[in-house]
Order: structure tokens, then C-alpha cells, then sequence
């Protein structure tokens, strides 16, 4: 076990002093698997899958996907927060992974501009101005789904940062200051969830040829402002990896919902 526990710790501290290299290469690959997924649903499903003429049986599958998603990010969560209080070798790795982390300048600046896509400003005024845009052409009901999870998450995220009341690194850089606990990461689940609910109703609301970028952003911006945190060193990996765990299950919980919502209300053949 200690074994074990040293050899996490000395790849975190490798981590830290690669962290760039790591973050593009980490990105191409979430890019990679997206591009995969997409052309998969394409050539399996057609490009109407997530439209109003998807059959009943499509609709139970990604009922039953989502609901897998959800729990497997659950788990993560919960595997993460046990470690935190059952083993020091996670405080440990994280304290490793942000002591030798090093970027330019111009990176820490990169990123001190992108981490504010994931504010609770930023993502309130974007969840207003999608519901009023989403009332306006008539979706009343993905309005009131959009609504609740992004602002659920908000709820949630603060439920479990009291819960845990991790303290934050204390060496944060000075492009970010943050106040309040750590665990999980806000911003990283809450750019999961804002922008992973904005690909889906582009799923919903825009032709398909709009699906794989709306997708591929998506990802890319949630990764990237997760990604900020520990660069910005107002959160440790963990706290982030959390928050994406955290802001996936709520996400998948909602697409589900909305999606059961609609086989539900769908007319008798």
C-alpha cells in the first residue's frame, strides 16, 4: 500500500512538471473519442437520432445509456470523496501535483481569461439568456429542463462543498483568487453541465451537420476551464476531476429526465 501510495505521488509530481504537454494531449484525445462518438451515432442511428422522429426503442436506449453515465460518474465521485478522508496518499499526490507545477506566463494569462467561462456570473447570465431564447421559439419544456440543471448544479455543488470543506491550495497564482471550500471543483461541473446541456439542445435544435462541433466545444471548453483551476492552482486535480465526475451524473440525470419526458408525452403510434 505505501508502495503504491509513492509511486502515485512521484507520477503527480511528473504530472505537475509536464502539466502543459499533458493538457494538449489529454484534450486531443477527449476531441479524438468525440469525433468517435459522433461519426458512431451517425452511421448507427441516422442524423435524426436525438430529433422528433426517433422511434421508441432509440429513445429507451439512450434512457439506459444515460442512466449508466450517471451512475458511473457517481461512482467516481464517490470513490474520489472516500479517498480524500480514508488515505492520505490522494492529499498527498495533489500536493505534489501543485507544488511542481510550472507554466509561462502567457499560459497562467491563457488561462486566467478562460477559467471566467466557468463563473457563477458567466454561467447565470448564459443560463437566462438561453431559457428566454428557448421560450421564445416555443420550448417551454427544454427551457424549464435547461433551467434546472444549471441551476441544480449551482445548488448542488454548493451542498457538497459544506459537506467536504476542503480547504483550497494556499499558493494560488495571482491571476485568480478564489474564496470558499475545494471539493469538488464548481466550475469544472458546472462547465460540464452548461455547456454539456447547450450540445445537447444543439443536438435537439439544430441540423445535423451542427451535432459533432457543438459536441467537440463542448468538451473542449468544459475540459479547458477544469483544466484552469489546476493551472491557476485554486483547486488541486482532484477537486476537479470531482467536479467533472459530479457535473456528468448531474447531467446525465437531466438529459435522461428530458428525454423520458418526451417518449412519455409522445402520441400513440
Amino acid at each position: 500500500m505505501q508502495a503504491d501510495a509513492d509511486r502515485l505521488v512521484q507520477w503527480a509530481s511528473w504530472a505537475g512538471q509536464h502539466a502543459l504537454p499533458l493538457y494538449f494531449g489529454v484534450l486531443a484525445m477527449l476531441l479524438l473519442a468525440t469525433c468517435a462518438v459522433g461519426w458512431s451515432r451517425r452511421r448507427f442511428t441516422g442524423p435524426d437520432a436525438l430529433g422528433g422522429r426517433a422511434m421508441p426503442s432509440s429513445t429507451g436506449v439512450r434512457i439506459a445509456l444515460g442512466g449508466s453515465v450517471a451512475l458511473a460518474a457517481a461512482a467516481l465521485f464517490f470513490a474520489l470523496a472516500t479517498s480524500l478522508g480514508a488515505s492520505p496518499a490522494l492529499n498527498r499526490a495533489d500536493l505534489a501535483l501543485t507544488g511542481a507545477l510550472r507554466a509561462p506566463a502567457w499560459v497562467l494569462s491563457a488561462f486566467g481569461l478562460l477559467t471566467h467561462l466557468g463563473d457563477t456570473l458567466t454561467l447565470t447570465g448564459l443560463c437566462t439568456l438561453v431559457a428566454l431564447a428557448l421560450v421564445a421559439g416555443g420550448a417551454r419544456g427544454l427551457a424549464f429542463g435547461w433551467v434546472v440543471a444549471v441551476a441544480g448544479n449551482g445548488a448542488l455543488n454548493q451542498g457538497l462543498k459544506e459537506v467536504f470543506a476542503r480547504v483550497r491550495p494556499l499558493d494560488a497564482q495571482g491571476a485568480v483568487l478564489e474564496q470558499g471550500f475545494s471539493f469538488p471543483s464548481g466550475h469544472s461541473s458546472g462547465s460540464v453541465v452548461a455547456y454539456g446541456m447547450l450540445a445537447y439542445l444543439a443536438l435537439r435544435l439544430l441540423p445535423a451537420r451542427w451535432h459533432l462541433p457543438a459536441l467537440a466545444v463542448a468538451v473542449a471548453l468544459a475540459f479547458t476551464v477544469g483544466a484552469s483551476r489546476v493551472f491557476l492552482r485554486v483547486h488541486f486535480a482532484s477537486d476537479v476531476l470531482a467536479g467533472f465526475a459530479s457535473g456528468a451524473a448531474w447531467l446525465a440525470l437531466c438529459v435522461t429526465g428530458i428525454e423520458r419526458m418526451r417518449w412519455r408525452r409522445r402520441p400513440p403510434a
